[in-house]
């Protein structure tokens, strides 16, 4: 096995000692018994339990949300497999710091604060149809910041986002490369390419594939096809398990961050929720081949975070939907 990924790989062993907490069943049990028809919110039940099991808390609460959005850019974007430009990527990172990105207003209603994590803009990658997409030593760089930002966080809900023209390809690649079939079955239309587009992201997919074709390793497939804020963020999802931050994902190329761990360590999601589904079809598929269940699915392809941040209430109402609400017992024991 090569050293390449050894950073990640360290990182995730680190984590995958950290599970959820037993006192998740203090919550069950509170939502079994809550006022009102059994199983009437299952679906929003549940979600407090994980919540309670990874804060570690009987009264799980989402009071101090986080949005985190690692920045790259990607060699690839010279085979015209985007209907933006490059450079689009060091605009938007601008946007998020002058917060009057669509990120920021959602950020705003959730109560959530947007921290950007600049990992490649205007140092693209490698073309991974050519070569790999970073040295070990970027690899490292992107495992170490990513890192640094998680552990530097107030926070009891870290959303995972991010910006980089061109990674809808690279996360189609890692997609491919680690769980096979034909790259066309991976790729979209991303910011919104045509047929042609779509057809020359298929035909990058495909020969960044084959050239990987022999490894296995999925963290080392994670650098080789993929970008520096894709492994950024597979270290992130990582770093919050380690100190027990649960985590809401974003869209397709935040899965494919993803996914490179859950490959590499199954259950190293267990953590995670998936915010949404987006409007890229391997985003479906990849949410099916993760187990994880989308709490939106309202067609998005904008990426930023924004799809999971939609969802930060949702969970904050989870809690609070069996945290303050009586139960059976509380409600008819203090009438009586």
């Amino acid at each position: 096995m090569s050293a390449f990924a050894n950073p990640l790989r360290q990182l995730l062993t680190e984590a995958m000692t950290v599970g959820p907490d037993p006192i998740g069943d203090v919550v069950a049990a509170r939502a079994a018994d809550i006022l009102r028809p059994a199983g009437a919110l299952a679906r929003l039940d549940g979600i407090a339990v994980w919540l309670g099991a990874w804060q570690a808390t009987a009264t799980p609460a989402v009071r101090r949300p986080a949005a985190v959005i690692f920045a790259g850019d990607h060699g690839v974007v010279a085979d015209g497999v985007s209907a933006y430009p490059g450079d689009v990527t060091a605009a938007m990172v601008g946007a998020f710091a002058a917060r009057v990105a669509t990120i920021n207003a959602l950020a705003s209603a959730a109560g959530a604060t947007v921290e950007v994590v600049d990992v490649g803009v205007g140092r693209p990658t490698h073309n991974i149809v050519h070569r790999s997409a970073m040295s070990s030593d970027r690899f490292a760089d992107c495992v170490a910041a990513a890192r640094s930002a998680v552990d530097g966080l107030d926070a009891d809900l870290l959303v995972v986002g991010e910006m980089g023209i061109g990674n809808t390809t690279a996360a189609a690649a890692v997609c491919a490369a680690i769980l096979g079939g034909p790259a066309d079955g991976w790729v979209g239309a991303g910011t919104g390419v045509d047929d042609e587009g779509r057809a020359r992201k298929v035909a990058a997919v495909s020969a960044a594939q084959s050239r990987v074709a022999e490894l296995r390793d999925p963290l080392e497939l994670l650098g080789e096809v993929g970008g520096t804020e894709l492994v950024a963020m597979a270290a992130a999802i990582a770093a919050a398990r380690r100190r027990r931050l649960p985590v809401v994902l974003d869209g397709y190329v935040v899965g494919a961050a993803a996914l490179a761990l859950h490959a590499a360590a199954p259950g190293a999601l267990d953590h995670c929720l998936a915010g949404h589904v987006s409007a890229e079809p391997g985003h479906r598929r990849l949410l099916e081949r993760l187990g994880l269940a989308p709490l939106l699915d309202l067609g998005m392809r904008l990426g930023e975070g924004s799809g999971a941040m939609l969802a930060v209430p949702i969970v904050a109402m989870a809690a609070r939907a069996v945290v303050d609400v009586a139960t059976f017992g509380e409600w008819f024991g203090a009438a009586s």
